[in-house]
């Protein structure tokens, strides 16, 4: 609805410098002024949105509602969730010998319950889809993406090459800065990094 009144506004207003600098040139300003608009970018972009307009109008008629809707499952207690009034991620237990399964296995040394490993396994897929040796331009570095890597030291000495340990160094950055895994990934989905 903002989109047609922006573009009504628009057309008005072409239709009034029309009839301004050219009087009595223009029997049908109104005419004149979709003429004008509708040749260019601006015209262009506003028959692109009176598309999505009009397409949104017959979704909307379309549309009906058959009943109410089902939650499948009671959410979590909120002192599980992330912080923030992020929601848990719901995932099952990695297969055993992964970088998924040590990280999981190591989410109780951090004080973080089971519950939140949803939320770290899609972090750090959108990260380094779990790859110890993902690099990106910027310098950061492994499963967790540090940067610089070298921080990872601080866990241990082969943190260029140990999943364990880039995963104890990334657990500690989250609790220390996020408070858990799901405000981390809460994070990552508002601001794209974390």
């Amino acid at each position: 609805m903002v989109t047609a009144a922006a573009a009504t506004v628009v057309v008005v207003a072409i239709a009034l410098m029309v009839v301004i600098e050219r009087p009595g040139s223009v029997t049908d300003p109104l005419g004149a002024a979709v003429a004008q608009v509708s040749t260019g970018r601006q015209g262009l972009v506003l028959a692109q949105e009176r598309q999505k307009v009009i397409l949104q109008d017959a979704a909307t008629q379309a549309f009906s509602v058959t009943s109410a809707p089902k939650i499948s499952t009671a959410p979590p207690p909120a002192s599980q969730g992330g912080g923030g009034g992020t929601p848990i991620v719901n995932a099952p237990a990695p297969n055993p010998g992964t970088a998924q399964s040590i990280a999981y296995n190591m989410l109780a040394s951090f004080g973080f319950s089971k519950s939140q490993f949803g939320c770290l396994d899609d972090l750090w897929n959108a990260e380094s889809g779990w790859r110890w040796n993902a690099e990106n331009a910027s310098g950061a570095y492994g499963i967790p993406q540090a940067l610089p890597g070298s921080k990872m030291a601080s866990a241990g000495a082969d943190w260029q090459t140990n999943p364990a340990t880039q995963i104890k160094w990334g657990l500690g950055y989250i609790k220390n800065i996020y408070g858990t895994p799901c405000g981390a990934w809460g994070h990552e989905q508002a601001d794209g990094w974390y």
